[in-house]
């Protein structure tokens, strides 16, 4: 009698499929969660992401409609496409909360971040911090006799380049928003 030579999970006829639907890549999203401007809803939305140790690499909260007090908070976390459907579910089931938003996943969104970077310098180092802060748009925002501050605006990607190239030029200190974003088109 020969053996049959199926491997576990591997036909689609089978009741005993148990593969994954989603892959096990880790992938980054931006989501958007309308919420009610109230006290304790910020430390509910983190405590959602603490109590299940997801990681927030980005947080942006301010209230967006003054007479119907609510509030965004834009979250940029990472996990699998399981996770991020986990955290997306809880989000919705956080009472205050009235809409969640993945903008990753509902299409093209505009992602910006504004960075003060404090660069301390003499001579042809100025020099150079001023030329870079030039290549990338940056505002001088102010300056004494041994530094600057520079104001700049743009994604993510572009503050992190900015500051690797101000390292050798002096970056003292650097502080950053954190993501705003918002999907792209009429909706």
């Amino acid at each position: 009698m020969s053996a049959l030579r199926i491997k576990k999970g591997s036909s689609s006829h089978s009741a005993y499929d148990l593969r994954s639907t989603y892959g096990d890549t880790v992938e980054r999203h931006t989501l958007a969660v309308t919420v009610m401007n109230e006290p304790g809803v910020l430390a509910r939305v983190i405590g959602l992401f603490s109590g299940r140790g997801y990681n927030i690499e980005s947080l942006t909260v301010a209230e967006v409609d003054h007479e119907g007090h609510k509030s965004r908070i834009t979250i940029v976390t990472s996990g699998t496409p399981q996770v991020i459907v986990q955290i997306k579910a809880q989000l919705g089931r956080i009472i205050p909360v009235l809409e969640v938003h993945d903008l990753t996943a509902e299409g093209p969104s505009v992602e910006r971040e504004l960075g003060l970077f404090k660069v301390a310098g003499k001579g042809e180092q100025r020099v150079e911090a001023l030329r870079l802060a030039d290549i990338f748009r940056a505002s001088v925002v102010d300056t004494t006799l041994q530094s600057f501050v520079f104001e700049l605006t743009g994604t993510p990607e572009k503050i992190d380049a900015f500051a690797d190239l101000m390292r050798p030029l002096g970056l003292v200190e650097v502080a950053r928003t954190g993501v705003a974003a918002l999907s792209r088109g009429d909706h």
